[in-house]
């Protein structure tokens, strides 16, 4: 009699040892990060092949691991209801009953689950060679499952794909590098580096540009001296010429060909005709896309255009060291002029150019003011107040306090920003 009893504990104690198998593998299986198991694969790793053909339909996968869980649990529960009523009669129900809900949720839902979910990739890898045959043998069941919840649910108007995503692959990728950000895994720096390359393909060109207002072009119709002058003076190498009319660009000159020509003269800058060595103007609309226009860049190879807007009109000039900048930040050199656009106040608050643009000060300051709809610091206030506010006005909006410091005409050239939390 005695070893009648202990056979269905044995058993049962096996069934729930493959029960908690199950619900890790489920655990572990479904948490797995998809990047790190795909890298493997790639390296040639096998488990973590095995791993990925597994999730590549989690539906399935899912619901054979369901079936093969539910199957041990509800044959362990009548092993252990049969061997409690043969000791102790009909009361041996509720005994099973209490018993068998304590074993399975501690040993084989909450421990195997906690052990998972701590270790996801490294119990995936380990697991999978095991529960890719369970798949298989439960695949003709878990087909059939899955037409008659499919058609359960298109019944009540649920919409299932087996291959939908609630987000984008970018917006996963900006996800986990916040998050790793918050945990303190990813530096700010690297972070705004990701984040840069993400925001390439929403960025338009005008994001990007140098204002018109604070472009450098030179009179073509001035003295060939004064010109090759402002050339060597000016901290840039590419200056945009105009004829008279600064809208009429005609060519942009570069700092070297100025320097041969100088060479080839000896000196002699009255002699210079920088219109012969300047280049052709490339003109790219305001609409066009950051990422549209790195890619340009690099097939043109050229590192200059100036931006026009639907009418033909320039608005502006962007380089490729603007588009880099909105990935790695400033790029400065030697020779670069260092704009003190941004001042922090003893009481917390911050003096700002109005001209500089809602990203750079976002991204300096570890800010999130929005610029869906403006550009610069100016431009949001303008655009939230619906007006062009006087010298001394101040509103708050999107956690901040802004302050019109000083105005010129009808342009916001200071604005006290502070922080409202500050």
């Amino acid at each position: 009699m005695t070893t009648v009893i202990w056979i269905p504990i044995a058993a049962i104690i096996i069934l729930l040892m493959l029960s908690a198998f199950f619900s890790g593998s489920e655990t572990a299986l479904t948490a797995a990060s998809r990047a790190r198991i795909h890298q493997l694969a790639r390296n040639g790793d096998k488990r973590a092949m095995v791993v990925e053909g597994l999730t590549v339909s989690k539906e399935r996968l899912i619901g054979a691991l369901l079936l093969g869980n539910n199957l041990v649990n509800i044959l362990a529960s009548s092993l252990a209801t049969g061997v409690l009523i043969s000791v102790f009669g009909d009361t041996g129900v509720v005994y099973a009953t209490l018993g068998m809900t304590l074993a399975v949720v501690i040993f084989s839902e909450v421990l195997p689950k906690t052990w998972a979910i701590n270790q996801p990739d490294s119990f995936a890898l380990a697991v999978g060679r095991f529960i890719q045959p369970v798949v298989i043998v439960f695949a003709p069941v878990t087909m059939v499952i899955q037409w008659l919840v499919r058609n359960i649910l298109n019944f009540i108007g649920v919409k299932t794909d087996d291959t939908r995503s609630g987000f984008t692959g970018n917006e996963e990728i900006r996800g986990t590098v916040d998050l790793l950000h918050a945990e303190g895994e990813v530096v700010k720096h690297d972070r705004d580096m990701l984040g840069g390359i993400l925001d390439l393909s929403e960025l338009e060109v005008s994001d990007v540009m140098v204002h018109r207002t604070r472009m450098l072009t030179l009179d073509i119709t001035e003295p060939s001296a004064e010109l090759v002058q402002q050339v060597l003076e000016s901290p840039y190498t590419r200056i945009p010429l105009y004829n008279g009319d600064p809208d009429e660009i005609i060519g942009v000159i570069h700092a070297k060909d100025v320097l041969r020509a100088l060479i080839k003269t000896e000196g002699d800058t009255s002699t210079i005709d920088l219109k012969k060595i300047a280049i052709k103007p490339w003109f790219v609309p305001e609409t066009t896309s950051a990422q549209a226009q790195l890619n340009a860049f690099l097939k043109e190879k050229l590192h200059f255009a100036l931006v026009v807007d639907e009418y033909g009109e320039v608005q502006g000039l962007v380089t490729l060291e603007d588009i880099l900048e909105e990935i790695v930040g400033d790029i400065a050199d030697e020779h670069d002029i260092e704009l003190q656009g941004v001042t922090r106040e003893s009481d917390g608050s911050f003096l700002i150019d109005g001209s500089l643009p809602i990203r750079d000060v976002n991204r300096s300051l570890d800010w999130n003011l929005p610029d869906d709809e403006a550009t610069t610091i100016a431009g949001l206030v303008i655009h939230e107040t619906k007006s062009i506010p006087e010298q001394g006005q101040q509103f708050t909006f999107h956690g901040f306090r802004f302050k019109i410091v000083r105005k010129t005409h009808n342009r916001l050239t200071r604005l006290r920003v502070t922080p409202v939390a500050a």
